[in-house]
């Protein structure tokens, strides 16, 4: 009996480690920074930190908590080098140049040139408690699939006796923009123990974000089943990102069971088209996001930008300013995940102003429900719940190019009468309304409400 009873509480205590597993990350949309829009492909450790330390003193006490480390930290970017210079060429002994740092179990690791504290065999273990020891948390970018090179030097594949990386590739699944990888086919004995001991060695560095790319356009069902299953074997919570979009809507129900957060578009950039198309595509991924699976419409453009690449010369967003407020008052009242891609020691005081509200930020945090109430005639309307009340977060939001009245009936959000409105950006209670409210905005431009039913 003593023994049936060890064996049950083993099990239970297995099965809640299994639950912390999956229902602990992405509770809410994950909210922090990532160094692709800012450095492209060349980051380096001394950058990184910079930023936490900017994170850390600045933002944390708002919500940001990830420095997510992105694009190719294993490759040695040549001087003066950009994203469309990162391809491997191969040699007449069918090797490549550039080499990328890697370990003898065909793994990535950090290139010590950009990360001093990788060297000599670390990984990102020091940067990972660094991060830590500021109250932060770590993620990192990686290509799906398994390095060239290490199919060329068939490097054994750690936890599966006898397999080398050669027999788990598929060297017809390439990467149409870098030509590092082949995907693995998950159907041979090996792919899986790879893909586990990837994220062994990423949690034996602290790694609580890991963005897979090349994986959701063509979506990659198997793959990101394989990364889902390291992620449990692993025994720590790790925030799951797939990269990049558009995620087929048509796999909605697979990538909300594996993915903690995907992409809906393509990568994101600074202007308004780009903003304007993402209105209607994030609408068709209405009512799909919830606790721990967030529909994903990329970086927020906001900040320094293009230091390094990828996308155009060194600038600040060119983002008008009302633009900036309809940027990231969607990002919030949509629920995507919020990482900022700008450089964060750089920010003025309108990047202060927008990552600072605490009253913005909980639309973001804590609506519920986001849904498109209309858009029309240059209009656009958005609302979403708040937990434990009657109010309604409200966006207003003028599409058009030039200034005009943007209005909302109470009865669309389930309220009759009158209704109190405050301006979230302004934090200022604007007056009490009787059955609508409506505003002049100028163009691009919006307003963030919270709205609450007062009684006759």
């Amino acid at each position: 009996m003593n023994l049936l009873f060890k064996t049950y509480l083993t099990l239970m205590i297995c099965f809640c480690c299994y639950l912390g597993v999956f229902a602990q990350p992405a509770k809410a949309p994950p909210m922090g920074w990532n160094s692709y829009n800012c450095y492209g492909s060349n980051v380096r450790e001394s950058e990184v930190k910079e930023n936490v330390d900017y994170l850390a003193a600045n933002l944390k006490q708002y919500g940001w908590e990830y420095v997510v480390v992105d694009y190719l930290w294993a490759y040695d970017n040549p001087p003066k080098s950009t994203v469309g210079d990162a391809n491997q060429f191969r040699l007449k002994d069918g090797s490549y140049v550039p080499w990328l740092t890697m370990d003898n179990n065909g793994r990535l690791l950090p290139n010590i040139n950009k990360f001093p504290s990788a060297y000599p065999d670390k990984g990102f273990k020091s940067l990972g408690d660094y991060i830590h020891s500021k109250g932060l948390k770590f993620g990192i970018h990686v290509m799906r699939g398994i390095p060239r090179q290490a199919i060329w030097s068939k490097t054994p594949v750690l936890g599966a006796i006898g397999i080398t990386a050669d027999m788990i590739a598929d060297t017809s699944s390439t990467c149409s923009w870098v030509n590092h990888m082949y995907g693995l086919n998950m159907k041979k004995q090996g792919a899986q123990e790879y893909l586990n001991s990837l994220l062994q060695l990423y949690a034996s560095w602290g790694v609580d974000f890991i963005k897979v790319d090349d994986i959701s356009k063509p979506y990659r069902d198997a793959e990101i089943e394989g990364y889902r299953k390291a992620i449990q074997n692993s025994s720590r919570p790790i925030v799951l990102s797939v990269s990049p979009g558009a995620t087929p809507i048509a796999k909605a129900d697979h990538v909300k069971q594996f993915a903690n957060q995907w992409r809906i578009k393509g990568d994101f950039w600074d202007n308004w088209k780009e903003l304007f198309q993402m209105f209607d595509i994030a609408k068709s991924w209405e009512g799909i996001g919830t606790e721990g699976h967030w529909p994903d419409c990329d970086m927020l453009q906001i900040g320094k930008i293009a230091k390094r690449g990828p996308v155009g010369k060194e600038r600040y967003s060119r983002f008008a300013d009302d633009e900036l407020y309809a940027h990231f008052s969607f990002w919030a009242i949509f629920r995507s995940p919020l990482m900022i891609g700008g450089n964060l020691p750089e920010n003025r005081e309108i990047e202060k102003q927008l990552f600072t509200n605490k009253e913005v930020i909980a639309v973001n945090q804590q609506g519920q429900n986001p849904k498109q109430l209309y858009k029309q005639d240059g209009s656009m309307v958005w609302a979403s719940d708040i937990p434990k009340s009657k109010d309604k977060y409200v966006g207003l939001f003028n599409i058009a190019d030039t200034a005009h009245d943007v209005n909302i009936v109470w009865s669309m959000i389930g309220m009759n009468g009158n209704a109190k409105v405050r301006d979230l950006w302004k934090k200022n209670d604007l007056g009490i309304f009787q059955t609508k409210f409506n505003q002049t905005i100028p163009a691009h431009s919006c307003l963030l409400l919270r709205v609450t039913a007062v009684d006759k």
